[in-house]
């Protein structure tokens, strides 16, 4: 039976999955691997390590496959890695997402005038979030690697660039549409790396790879005695995208993994938000290129992971539901999931985390659900940002580790008041690299997918008297008061 493989390289962790030829699940492996924290902000991951994990998981799968059709990779999409064209070496640890090394950085780009300039082209802010600050900070910052750029002999790429290459023994220098459209420096409109914005940000040409659509060609690689064709690449949260069959604009899905991320196909035609969200690619399959408007939540599953590692409120994360109050009453307890500043519609880079109200008889419990419940606002203030720039959500998919609680998927209809929608299958990100492989190998079309939404999905449906408002409110306050405080 023909099989597609989906490398799913997370924030964390490397999953890889083998799916038969309707998508259903026939193996799965997951390395997890440690985030190195140098500074306040920064956020890092040895490359090393980052490809182990990958071998790992890719391995123990092929061999439990023996008919394999194609690869997908998906990845995580700003994290960046800087490495020698010769000798494959990184010449700096890959810098994560999350970091926020550059704030300073940006606020002088923003000084000077440029964030206009950037967003008109890329549909995104200036943000440490992005690429495009990381690669300055490596070439300004890094003994040589200036030097070794103007001589063209460093190689940038997002994390699917870098496994590309690392997995084609250096012969293969590509990215998908929808991750260079995570950079900063990638225009949207032309779908081509833009001149000024290389040249605003300090950055040689010569280090960018060649950009496809998300189902091409992306060469071959030998792996014990099998040779795999990899036919798609997609981003992580696009890849939920299409995971989750979000082939008509309009269509929304919500990806709860280390953070969280909204996003919203919006058609053919460029949508510029006034609100405080993102535009973007959502993917490149079957000749279209579709717009998504995104809202980026920079902690989701990190805070669960910080209440049972360093709190050592529960052993193992799925404890959770335990602490979690099923009516989402925290007895005045607020929580700011601020780790790494916090993201739209707000966009504050120096923000950190806090909670507000703890008295002599807070709970555990009541510092679990109120760490959930700072989650759901921020899921509600992306809702009214979406409704601002003219987006109604009638129903909300979701995905990622956390959708497994039931109790927080109820809390979430309850808040927002509208039915919440999970998948039989949380793997929509590792389906969605499938489908981009499995369209690259001319398995199937976006047509022949468009009407396989499961049947099975779990439904959520709001309960009555369930939402305090006055809660929300409050949240609200505290959130503005740290914001003030740190504009």
């Amino acid at each position: 039976m023909p099989t597609l493989i989906a490398i799913d390289q997370g924030t964390t962790s490397t999953r890889t999955v083998a799916f038969d030829a309707d998508l259903n699940i026939i193996h799965s492996k997951q390395k997890e691997y440690p985030l190195i924290y140098p500074n306040d902000g920064w956020v890092e991951i040895e490359p090393e390590e980052l490809m182990n994990s990958v071998y790992s998981t890719i391995d123990p799968v092929l061999d439990a496959c023996s008919d394999v059709s194609a690869l997908g990779i998906t990845n995580q999409r700003e994290t960046t890695l800087v490495w020698d064209s010769d000798s494959g070496k990184p010449v700096y640890n890959a810098i994560v997402w999350q970091d926020r090394r550059t704030v300073e950085q940006c606020m002088q780009l923003k000084k000077d005038g440029y964030e206009e300039t950037i967003k008109n082209a890329t549909g995104l802010l200036l943000d440490p979030y992005f690429s495009a600050t990381k690669i300055s900070w490596i070439l300004n910052n890094v003994d040589g690697a200036r030097q070794k750029a103007d001589a063209g002999k460093l190689r940038f790429g997002t994390v699917d660039t870098y496994l590309l290459w690392q997995l084609t023994d250096g012969n293969v220098y590509k990215t998908d549409v929808t991750n260079a459209s995570r950079t900063n420096l990638y225009n949207i409109h032309t779908k081509e790396w833009d001149s000024e914005l290389l040249k605003i940000f300090n950055i040689p040409k010569s280090m960018l790879p060649e950009v496809f659509p998300s189902e091409s060609h992306y060469g071959s690689f030998d792996r014990g005695n099998k040779t795999i064709k990899i036919t798609g690449i997609i981003g992580d949260q696009q890849g939920a995208l299409v995971g989750q069959r979000c082939f008509q604009p309009g269509q929304m899905k919500a990806t709860f993994g280390t953070g969280c991320f909204l996003m919203v196909n919006s058609g053919s035609e460029y949508l510029q938000s006034t609100s405080g969200l993102l535009n973007t690619l959502g993917y490149g399959l079957s000749g279209s290129v579709p717009y998504a408007l995104e809202g980026s939540i920079f902690s989701a599953g990190t805070i669960i992971q910080w209440l049972r590692d360093n709190l050592e409120f529960f052993s193992d994360s799925a404890e959770s539901i335990n602490l979690l109050d099923e009516r989402g009453e925290s007895n005045g307890v607020l929580f700011i999931p601020g780790f790494t500043g916090i993201g739209a519609p707000h966009w504050n880079a120096e923000i950190r985390a806090s909670f507000y109200g703890i008295t002599r008889d807070t709970t555990k419990t009541d510092m679990v659900t109120a760490a959930f419940k700072s989650l759901i606002y921020q899921v509600m203030d992306i809702k009214e940002a979406l409704s601002i720039d003219g987006i109604e959500i009638k129903n909300l998919s979701i995905d990622g580790g956390m959708a497994a609680n039931s109790s927080f998927c109820q809390l979430l209809s309850d808040f927002l008041g509208q039915e919440v929608r999970v998948p039989p299958s949380l793997e929509s990100t590792a389906i969605g690299a499938a489908i981009a492989a499995g369209i690259g190998a001319h398995l199937f079309s976006i047509e022949n997918l468009q009407n396989q939404q499961s049947n099975d999905a779990t439904i959520y449906r709001p309960r009555e008297k369930v939402f305090i408002e006055n809660d929300l409110i409050e949240w609200r306050k505290f959130l503005k008061a740290l914001l003030d405080a740190y504009n």
